[in-house]
């Protein structure tokens, strides 16, 4: 690609804004990874291009392609970011370790850990560390940790790649559950979820039955089996205490999930970021091998 002579320094900040629409092929997935708007996606990309004198995107009907000559970017400019937020971690770790217990510390996890599990039981950490300030974003999707979209993760899964470090925090039990009288029909995930392994599970054990309602939200399927629309696949922490619910016996065996912590390797020794692994690892531990009989569940809390 011949580029035309540049008139002003290249903008690090709209190629990395560029590389992320090509990775994602859309504006708003973009937006959201890069926590900016969408138009905003648009008009950096777009100022790109008048830099360079070249189109790098084409707008197609199921979302954003790249040109020739935004191909021929891309493929320069692929692993720019990477290490220019591996020089951020650097940084971030060496002045987390001068600043202590200060700073904001990013945290993932899904909708229903994340306001049913961790939000009620964060307000001892607040009061011991009241100089770090937290963020949670909510979200089935798996950020990066890499790409600094997170700096923690709470997962359901051990991550298969990349160099992240994993602990496992516990293992998830699973039972289910319905309100008096309406066990007759199911309660799944829709079509988008089929290779959940919650999905999976009832439709391998409870084929045949009718499925009287299906959402992507945990909370929300909660919610249905206590309306008595059917029975639900529910976590034991999640359904234990509601008194609209009850057990509903199976001869199927039972399905367990692991509850892993993940981060990136640069930020274990940060100071802040130790005070939230500690305390989440305590967490998990005391709430669930504190009150088996009351969970009625096998969830206790492991390191790795």
């Amino acid at each position: 690609m011949t580029v035309q002579k540049q008139t002003a320094p290249l903008n690090w900040d709209d190629l990395r804004i560029f590389l992320e629409l090509a990775r994602t092929g859309s504006l708003s997935a973009a937006a959201r990874a890069l926590r900016i708007s969408h138009a905003t996606v648009g008009r950096r990309v777009a100022a790109l291009e008048e830099g360079l004198g070249r189109p790098l995107v084409d707008r197609r009907a199921d979302g954003y392609g790249l040109t020739a000559d935004g191909e021929a970017v891309f493929v320069l400019a692929d692993g720019m970011d990477e290490r220019a937020l591996a020089i951020l971690r650097q940084v971030s770790s060496r002045g987390g370790r001068e600043a202590g217990l200060t700073g904001t510390v990013r945290l993932t996890t899904t909708p229903a850990l994340a306001d049913r599990f961790l939000m009620p039981r964060l307000g001892p950490f607040r009061a011991r560390h009241p100089g770090i300030d937290l963020e949670v974003t909510v979200d089935n999707r798996s950020l990066s940790l890499a790409r600094r979209e997170a700096d923690i993760a709470i997962r359901l899964a051990r991550p298969q790649r990349g160099d992240l470090i994993a602990r496992r925090l516990a293992t998830m039990g699973y039972g289910l559950f319905a309100a008096a009288g309406a066990a007759d029909a199911v309660i799944g995930y829709d079509e988008a979820l089929a290779d959940l392994p919650e999905a999976v599970w009832l439709a391998r054990h409870m084929a045949g039955r009718r499925v009287a309602f299906r959402s992507n939200s945990l909370q929300t399927q909660l919610a249905a089996a206590k309306a008595g629309f059917g029975v639900a696949l529910l976590p034991f922490w999640l359904a234990a205490g509601e008194p609209d619910l009850t057990p509903v016996p199976g001869e199927a065996p039972p399905l367990e999930r692991e509850v892993w912590l993940v981060l990136h390797p640069d930020l274990r020794d940060v100071p802040r970021v130790r005070a939230v692994i500690e305390h989440l690892g305590a967490l998990f531990t005391a709430e669930f091998a504190a009150e088996p009989d009351r969970q009625n569940c096998q969830f206790a809390g492991t390191q790795a």
